[in-house]
């Protein structure tokens, strides 16, 4: 039954496979491949070339915050007793005449999300973005042809990203995003570059996802919880399993932060992403925007303040609205709380 559940809802190899275990061992091994999914997706945008441009919205991006003199934060949690609400942030640095905003994504959002991002895109001059594979976004017959093929962890990664963003009811950056404008540049490596380099230093994003888990664990890190994943994996209520999940995303910067430096997929790509920002800045381009994973930011912001940019101001988007449930009570407790609706006509039969 939970194979052919997770078969139609997410096609997620590795849920497939723990589920097929008896329940105790299954919550007991979700956590450590749960973690994985949360990174993979967290840090890499796959090529998924869009038939169709997204259609830009008209809605104003909401005004900012200042940030603090100590380490940036890119990703935050907003939260109360009503929702919780996921947040990335456009944070702006400055040397001279030209303006640079690190503007962190997370790859399956809301749909308004992706519609305020698109509408703020108009204004940069040049619009940076990350996307392994993706020199050819704008060519389509080109994109088609390239997202047909890729490698083993590749195409997995794509079937994950694309599983939890139906079964958490979210839309995904590849499919939202307009990637056909005319200010969009490529600054990633090409996925021939990026195979090559990972095979010169025996990296792949399994042992890069793993190294991230571990590093969570060691800095103690707030985990899911395993028995709330299989619950909400079980009943299908996304909402719970985004909450979860917003304890390793609400995080995310400051694990891969740890990690970056001599590897393809944080150190490689943001150095490539800074030579294509510099050519930008020789064609006289003043107001550019760097579109990358929020987990991203960090290891960039550094190599920007030693270029000698200077951190300005940020602004905060919310990526995921979650509403917050009532407790549900357990079993042997009272079945489910009673509207003030149904009370009030319950009372008025007595």
């Amino acid at each position: 039954m939970f194979s052919l559940f997770f078969f139609y809802e997410g096609q997620i190899p590795v849920l497939v496979a723990l589920l097929k275990c008896p329940q105790a061992a299954a919550m007991n091994r979700i956590l450590p491949f749960f973690s994985l999914t949360v990174v993979l997706t967290h840090l890499f945008s796959p090529v998924l070339a869009q038939d169709e441009p997204a259609t830009p919205s008209v809605e104003k991006v909401p005004g900012g915050e200042k940030p603090a003199v100590e380490a940036t934060d890119f990703i935050r949690i907003d939260e109360n007793e009503q929702f919780a609400r996921l947040q990335t942030s456009i944070t702006g640095y400055h040397k001279g005449d030209v303006t640079v905003d690190l503007i962190g994504a997370v790859h399956i959002a809301d749909k308004k999300y992706y519609e305020i991002l698109n509408a703020s895109f108009a204004k940069y001059d040049a619009l940076l973005f990350e996307m392994v594979g993706g020199e050819n976004i704008n060519q389509k017959e080109a994109a088609r042809q390239e997202q047909q093929g890729g490698d083993l962890q590749t195409n997995l990664l794509r079937g994950m990203v694309e599983g939890m963003s139906r079964f958490l009811k979210l839309s995904s950056q590849v499919q939202m995003i307009d990637y056909s404008a005319k200010n969009f540049v490529h600054a990633d490596l090409t996925a021939k570059q990026f195979a090559k380099k990972q095979d010169a230093k025996g990296e792949s994003l399994l042992s890069f996802a793993m190294s991230a888990a571990q590093q969570a664990q060691n800095e103690g890190v707030e985990q899911p919880s395993p028995a709330k994943l299989f619950a909400a994996l079980l009943s299908g209520d996304s909402n719970m399993l985004k909450l979860e999940m917003m304890k390793n995303l609400g995080n995310g910067d400051d694990q891969i932060t740890a990690l970056a430096g001599d590897n393809v997929i944080i150190g490689d790509r943001n150095a490539k992403c800074i030579r294509v920002l510099r050519k930008q800045v020789k064609k006289g381009r003043k107001t550019i925007g760097v579109f990358y994973g929020a987990a991203h930011n960090p290891d960039l912001e550094a190599r920007l303040l030693k270029m000698g940019y200077t951190k300005g101001g940020q602004e905060w988007l919310t990526a995921w609205d979650v509403p917050k449930k009532a407790k549900i009570p357990r079993k042997g407790e009272e079945k489910e709380a009673e509207s003030p609706e149904k009370r009030e006509s319950a009372l008025e039969a007595k």
